[in-house]
């Protein structure tokens, strides 16, 4: 028999679970302290009411209501609103500080199943949440009993024909699913909710353990709790190698750049500029915005290491007027501590401004800032995610990334990265009788052909000026620049000669 889905409205959530929640059945979500159960259950029924016109019933065991309207209504959920309206019931079952809890004789919940039936009733409910089942097992005296009530508490949900949602503790990420052993047994369906903490970041994902007779996404997924928006799913699984591939060319705002690119960069295309400290990145990004506003394009930039008045500053030194640009509204800077949110805050809230502002090219200096805030695995799933975001709208994409030393080295953002992207262009430090001079070179372009040479660049306050190739020295791209004795280079000149007849 085919199991029919309620659709959440919880972002992210309905595509990893197929549909949303089994319709009509119990769904049992579990964590650890701090893991969103309560928003999970909340939002539920908050999206049930904003997108679906489906009214809610919340049953909860521990925080009194007057807290939880006060705690969600920071999320954008105004429950005392949807109270008055008749959209909203509550079920108080919290532990009351007057008199205490005082048990005669033999526990059970067939008051509770009256309470939660008569609110079902009064507003037509046809959603259910409840916060937190082990604070009502606390009363029951064994394992038999806890299961026999569990049991009979997802029975009478059923048969009062709701989709119903109950939380459980757990003791440890990764382990026991629940505190009592027994819950996720009699639950139809079990999501698992975990806030881990690696390498000194705490890192939410969200996994659908069981979904009775039917299926859904597997594995873990990263979300994140959004002022305003609530809980927002980042489901890898949904990027599709579909997007288009654009023929046509756009100027990265240098002519002899565009040389070496073959003609420039493709329209939808990702661009990697690696280089040290102080070698031109941010000089490159600052031109491939400045060609785009050139040709009437929007461009957004997202700087993680300085600020806009930093940025507009070294922009007119290099004669480009970005204050120009924002007010033309070609331009929108957005500044950023990496330190201050997690990276999966940091991808939604980006995605939301281009969304907001539609560009046609995208800059991000430096990813390298990103890095260092996060684990490996988060860091490629961001950029993953990210990358195909922009790519499925035909952005131009150009990101930085910092190598580890001044004369080159192979940087971690662009070890990990370097598959993804389109483009990478190198700029590294030369040391060349006693002085320090920089080179450039295109080192990978898809699907199209490119100079190879690498070349020798200057800055002064017009900007970035590409001049002849380095030949007469080996070793810059693994950090080693030497010179070759002329003699040397004219006998490596007649063996690639001689192997081309």
């Amino acid at each position: 028999m085919y199991v029919q889905k309620l659709a959440t409205g919880i972002p992210g959530f309905d595509f990893i679970s197929n549909g949303g929640l089994p319709k009509g059945r119990n769904t049992l979500i579990t964590g650890t302290s701090g893991s969103a159960k309560t928003i999970f259950t909340v939002q539920f029924l908050a999206e049930g009411i904003l997108q679906a016109n489906e009214n809610g019933v919340f049953i909860t065991f521990e925080e009194s209501p007057e807290d939880i309207r006060k705690n969600m209504h920071g999320l954008g959920w105004d429950i005392r609103k949807w109270e008055s309206e008749g959209k909203w019931a509550f079920v108080d079952a919290s532990p009351q500080i007057e008199g205490g809890v005082i048990i005669v004789g033999k526990f059970d919940l067939e008051g509770l199943l009256i309470r939660i039936k008569r609110a079902i009733d009064k507003v037509g409910a046809k959603r259910v949440s409840m916060d937190s089942l082990g604070a009502i097992f606390t009363q029951l005296s064994s394992i038999p009993i806890i299961r026999s009530e569990l049991f009979r508490i997802s029975v009478e949900l059923k048969q009062m024909g709701v989709t119903s949602i109950m939380t459980a503790e757990r003791t440890q990420e990764y382990g026991d699913i629940s505190r009592y052993g027994v819950e996720e047994f009699v639950a139809d369906n079990v999501i698992i909710l975990r806030n881990v903490l690696e390498a000194e970041k705490r890192r939410r994902t969200l996994e659908i353990l069981k979904f009775r007779g039917t299926n859904h996404q597997k594995g873990e997924y990263p979300f994140s709790v959004v002022p305003e928006k609530g809980i927002i799913v980042i489901p890898l699984s949904a990027i599709e190698l579909k997007h288009k591939s654009s023929m046509v060319r756009i100027s990265c705002g240098n002519d002899e750049l565009d040389k070496m690119c073959g003609g420039g960069f493709f329209r939808d295309s990702i661009i990697l500029v690696s280089g040290a400290t102080g070698c031109g990145k941010t000089l490159m990004t600052t031109e491939f915005i400045a060609g785009g506003a050139k040709k009437d394009e929007r461009c957004l930039l997202f700087a993680f290491e300085e600020s806009s008045d930093q940025l507009f500053r070294n922009a007119s030194g290099w004669s480009h007027d970005f204050e120009k640009m924002e007010n033309e509204g070609k331009l929108r800077v957005v500044c950023t501590y990496p330190e201050t949110t997690g990276l999966e805050e940091h991808l939604i809230r980006m995605k939301t401004e281009i969304d907001r502002f539609k560009p046609n090219r995208v800059a991000i200096d430096s990813l390298s800032a990103l890095e260092r805030i996060s684990t490996i695995k988060g860091f490629r799933e961001f950029v993953i995610d990210l990358t195909s975001f922009i790519k499925h709208q035909e952005i131009a994409g150009l990101f930085t990334a910092t190598t580890p030393t001044l004369t080159g080295g192979t940087s971690v953002t662009e070890t990990h990265i370097s598959t993804i992207t389109d483009s990478i262009i190198l700029l590294r430090y030369v040391e060349m009788y006693g002085e320090m001079r920089r080179g450039i070179t295109v080192l990978k372009m898809r699907g199209s052909a490119h100079n190879k040479d690498i070349r020798e660049v200057t800055i002064d306050n017009h900007g970035m000026h590409i001049g002849k190739s380095f030949t007469n020295v080996s070793g810059i791209l693994a950090g080693r620049p030497m010179q070759i004795p002329a003699g040397e280079l004219d006998r490596i000149n007649t063996l690639f000669t001689d192997e081309a007849k």
